[in-house]
């Protein structure tokens, strides 16, 4: 098969939760763990740090990686989803696996997996792990796909287990309260691993240390004695929070040489190391065009804030989001002065936009429907003045349609 018809099969004939939501979800670990199995255990012949949490893990997960670039240290970073190319999800210092793996891969374990029918998820960090075991990385980032406790990626055992915070995402698969998503989350710290987290919280506090206590592993909250003065070059106050943790999860780390400045030129050097994309990107300058990829209540509050500290005329927003989300609370949120451009992103769980657009009538945004997201960002963009701003969210697969 060509690299373009492996994505294909890949993406169309096996399950994938980014594209279909619930129809996609494993909720136990079976399949990892015997196709781990059948790769040698590739997850035992590289060290690694493991990252989950609802908002920040990616660009957590990034730092951290910059970082140890920095201090010299070959390192791999598994994240997801991706944006424009499957291959970002698997990177050693920056650069993405090669076409030429992906295939073989596939090629190699398809009969596997057809008959054990993995899922999307489940292939793909059985190929990172096979990766980074085969490229001999010093150590490897492994971001959490969603929850913890019973992700794919919780096959590993890290040298610090690192969580980011808690809100309430995805909770018809992880619970609807902090408390419960907490639990999840917990469920990747390993015995006697240190586990650091960004945010301290009061609804989740108690669950972390107790988890942390009954394995014995050291805990960290990271906000409680944070060290100041670190900059990155992600833009978005709310990487002052990811930083936290992530400086917090670099002194944790045994038996690696990391310096100050190595922190320092890391956090300021994560684009250029890692090629990380759309979070508080901006694409233009004249008008201010940003995206961002936050799209939960909690990330959204955030960036919202950011936009709101922003000196411009008119602000205009192109929006959407996937059926899944509580898309009616998270649209109170918005402002209700810009001018909306409402549309669908390009997948099948992607929100009808009609059915957007009533919802934003409701909470009193005014605009107009789009049949694509990339029709909404040119429309944007030729009402948009020099001095206006543009900003593209609700969605990751929003995002990815105009990076």
């Amino acid at each position: 098969m060509t690299y373009k018809e492996t994505l294909d099969w890949m993406f169309v004939q096996l399950p994938m939760y980014q594209q279909k939501g619930a129809a996609a979800m494993n909720a136990k670990l079976d399949n990892i763990i015997h196709f781990a199995s059948i790769l040698d255990n590739p997850e035992k012949q590289f060290k690694s740090i493991h990252v989950a949490g609802t908002n920040g893990k990616g660009s957590s997960s990034h730092m951290l990686a910059s970082i140890l670039q920095e201090a010299g240290y070959r390192v791999g970073l598994y994240t997801s989803p991706h944006l424009k190319d499957f291959r970002e999800r698997i990177k050693i210092n920056g650069q993405v696996v090669s076409e030429e793996f992906v295939v073989d891969f596939i090629e190699q374990h398809k009969p596997f997996l057809e008959y054990h029918k993995l899922s999307f998820f489940e292939m793909t960090v059985g190929m990172a792990f096979q990766y980074f075991a085969q490229e001999q990385v010093d150590i490897a980032i492994i971001e959490v796909g969603l929850g913890g406790r019973l992700d794919s990626t919780n096959i590993i055992i890290p040298e610090v287990s690192l969580i980011t915070n808690i809100g309430l995402d995805h909770t018809q698969f992880l619970g609807d309260t902090l408390e419960k998503i907490a639990l999840e989350k917990a469920g990747i710290i390993k015995p006697k691993v240190p586990v650091v987290v960004s945010e301290t919280q009061p609804e989740t506090k108690m669950i972390f240390n107790l988890i942390a206590h009954q394995l014995k592993s050291d805990i960290v909250f990271a906000d409680e004695n944070a060290k100041e003065g670190f900059k990155t070059d992600l833009l978005g106050d709310y990487q002052e929070k990811n930083m936290n943790g992530v400086v917090a999860t670099i002194q944790q780390l045994k038996g690696f040489t990391v310096s100050e400045q190595n922190i320092t030129e890391g956090l300021q050097k994560v684009v250029a190391n890692t090629g990380l994309l759309g979070r508080w990107q901006i694409l233009q300058q004249s008008p201010l065009v940003v995206c961002d990829t936050a799209h939960n209540k909690e990330g959204l509050q955030l960036v919202l804030r950011q936009v709101e500290r922003q000196s411009y005329g008119q602000l205009h927003i192109v929006l959407g989001f996937v059926n899944d989300k509580d898309v009616k609370s998270v649209l109170g949120m918005f402002p209700k002065e810009a001018t909306y451009y409402f549309v669908r992103p390009a997948i099948p769980r992607g929100m009808d936009v009609n059915v957007l657009w009533e919802l934003a009538q409701e909470q009193g945004l005014e605009g107009e429907k789009f049949g694509s997201v990339q029709k909404g960002f040119d429309a944007a963009l030729q009402n948009g003045q020099s001095t206006d701003m543009v900003y593209v969210g609700g969605s990751t697969f929003v995002v990815a349609e105009v990076v």
